[in-house]
This record gives C-alpha cells, structure tokens and sequence, in this order.
C-alpha cells in the first residue's frame, strides 16, 4: 500500500462496503519458496470474517488451513497523464482505490462451505433483482452438495485492515479536477467521479 498519508483509508464501515461490492480479490499466500495467488469470490460472513471457495484440486487449499493469508480487492485504476492537470513541471502517475484485508485462514466443514456459497449467491442474486434469484433448491435433488464436493471453503478471521484512496488529494482541488476531467474524457468515467467527490 501507499504510504502517503493523504492516500490512507481508514474507514472501516467504508471498505467493508468496497469489498462487499467487487465481491473478489486476490488471495495471496507467503511460501518458503514463493508467494502463491488465487483469484477468489469472497463474501462476508461476520462482522470480521471473510468467506471464500478454492477448487480442490488448487495448490494453495493444503497450505491455507491455519495459515495467514492477505486477501487484496481493487477498485477502480487508470493513468493519470501530466498534460491533464494544466500546470507545468508535473510527472505521470497512477491512480487507484483498493483493500487489503489480513488475517488467518481455516477450512470449513461441508455445512459451512455450502454457506458460503449460499451468501454469495444470494450477494450476487439480490443485484440482479427483480430477476427472480436463483438458489439451490432450483437444482435436482442431491446434485449441490455433489457438486460441492470439488471445492473447499474458507473462512478468513480478519484482524488487519489497510485502504488507499489514491484520488489526487494531494494536489489543489482545482488540479485534482483537471485530471479529473481528463480521466473522464479518457472513458474512465467511475475513476473521475472518485476523484471528484474526494473533496466533498
């Protein structure tokens, strides 16, 4: 993370809110030889407990159990080019908004990986309304739990909690919206209007 104190995040009802919208992450694991990544679903499960699915047959799943674990959802990104900002002597950059959630990992038994699953569809169902949602009583009989037997759950017993906002707020509000209008113009319009609101 950025540790430019203008870029810090600190609100926490904020990011949890950030991270139940994008809905997915990057789970990254510390190996004695390497990290190790996975791109992951993930849903709230508790106040401060993230749940999350793995094939069975991923590499990370006999590592996880017991293991800390950073999750890393981002946000909206995009270059921000020194000519948007109308004053001299500036440099590119970039800018972005994203979470970093640590904690340590445990697998669930096969109950706790069906819930999981059935809070984030219902997540992901809800958004999609007045669809009528999708659950797994849809489905022939037996056939879910069949089917979840070729995943693993996860819950993440969260404990750190860091966000960047990299908005621009280091720059005078008239300059922030210059390269606000710039990012728009560039199509990039959710990054601008991010920028925009950073003052209000």
């Amino acid at each position: 993370m950025h540790a430019h104190p203008r870029f810090q995040w600190q609100d926490a009802a904020a990011i949890r809110a950030f991270v139940t919208e994008k809905s997915f992450g990057t789970l990254i694991v510390g190996t004695q030889t390497a990290p190790m990544i996975a791109q992951v679903p993930v849903v709230w499960m508790g106040d401060a407990v993230i749940g999350l699915h793995l094939s069975r047959a991923n590499a990370l799943v006999p590592l996880l159990d017991g293991t800390r674990c950073l999750l890393l959802v981002q946000g909206p990104d995009g270059y921000v080019s020194p000519d948007w900002y109308g004053i001299d002597d500036q440099v590119p950059t970039w800018n972005y908004v994203s979470a970093e959630l640590e904690g340590l990992a445990h697998v669930t038994d096969d109950l706790g990986l069906m819930a999981i699953v059935d809070a984030l569809s219902g997540e992901q169902e809800r958004r999609l309304l007045p669809k009528e949602p999708w659950t797994r009583a849809k489905m022939s009989d037996g056939l879910f739990e069949k089917m979840c037997r070729a995943i693993i759950g996860f819950r993440v017993e969260v404990d750190v909690v860091r966000g960047t906002r990299k908005l621009g707020q280091n720059k005078a509000e008239s300059v922030r919206l210059a390269a606000a209008a710039g990012i728009a113009a560039d199509g990039n319009g959710v990054l601008a209007a991010l920028m925009r609101s950073e003052g209000d």
